[in-house]
């Protein structure tokens, strides 16, 4: 399974596992954390390689020089200047491939806007899975984003009662500026791309486990439901999958379920209508007929056990 890079752990990482105050004074946990950086300032020359992994923050980026981003089943090979939104849905890496790898960076929790923006950052197309996240910037595009995360580290710094808005107006900007844009179809190739997709869904489907009470429900029970959400043919799913796992995509989700619910039988004391409607069936029969195929036996009987 893709791990997640919580925000202490790009913290570690950023200062070599030094020690680091948490948060850091510039910052501000209260009202979802955001930070900038100047991405020269974070490539050490002997850093470990950057994990494939989701992060569960946001990331935006102006990234120039030659590079190459891994982002869910897309690679994309820069050269330039590229701006590139990174949502906590979404797995990725990248890796310079010169030396003269500049830019800058900002990250945030979802929190950060959520109580002064109307929807979800994830309706905002290059925060959306299965979105195209990347921007090529001519000379005077660059220089106007420049600006905007110069502006940024210039108020992250500053004694400002109100810098937290004034920072929220400037991404709110990017993300805009971006908008008006269209995103960089050339840039995208498919290397490794059943691999990639396959690590994607695996994501998706862990995502929804453990189910912690009754009225929580697992919803994303088919192919089908995998393939909208990743944005691609649910046939190109089922093709990935099987090439690089052997199993169906069905096999998986229901290998899956009827593992949470063993567990869910022996750990809980919820009755199995409540069990049944946790894991997505309708009626109590389904789960039973369900649980029955996968594991030869009723799911009163396996509690007894």
């Amino acid at each position: 399974m893709v791990q997640t890079e919580t925000l202490e752990e790009f913290y570690k990482k950023k200062f070599n596992g030094a020690e680091f105050r948490w948060l850091p004074d510039n910052t501000q946990q209260a009202i979802g954390h955001f930070n900038v950086f100047r991405l020269e300032d974070c490539l050490a020359p002997d850093a470990a390689p950057v994990s494939y992994s989701r992060r569960d923050f946001y990331k935006i980026t102006l990234i120039r020089g030659r590079n190459v981003y891994h982002y869910a089943d897309k690679s994309i090979e820069i050269d330039g200047s590229t701006l590139i939104f990174f949502n906590p849905q979404v797995p990725y890496t990248w890796q310079p491939l010169s030396d003269n790898t500049t830019g800058f960076f900002c990250i945030f929790k979802e929190e950060f806007f959520t109580q002064k923006i109307r929807g979800s950052l994830n309706e905002l197309p290059m925060f959306a899975p299965g979105g195209k996240p990347a921007y090529v910037l001519n000379e005077k595009q660059d220089d106007q984003v420049s600006q905007l995360f110069v502006r940024m580290i210039d108020e992250i710094n500053s004694d400002y009662q109100y810098k937290y808005d004034l920072l929220r107006n400037y991404v709110t900007e990017l993300t805009h500026y971006a908008l008006k844009m269209q995103p960089s179809d050339t840039l995208y190739q498919h290397t490794d791309a059943k691999s990639r997709i396959t690590a994607v869904f695996t994501e998706l489907l862990e995502r929804q486990f453990p189910i912690e009470s009754p009225s929580q429900r697992f919803r994303l029970r088919s192919a089908n439901d995998f393939a909208q959400q990743l944005a691609v043919h649910v046939n190109h799913l089922n093709r990935s999958i099987r090439a690089t796992t052997g199993k169906t995509t069905t096999e998986h989700i229901a290998e899956r379920l009827a593992s949470e619910a063993k567990a869910l039988l022996k750990h809980t004391d919820w009755n199995i209508s409540e069990i049944s409607y946790s894991l997505g069936f309708d009626e109590p029969a389904h789960f039973n007929h369900f649980f029955k195929k996968h594991t030869h036996i009723t799911p009163s009987a396996f509690r007894n056990v």
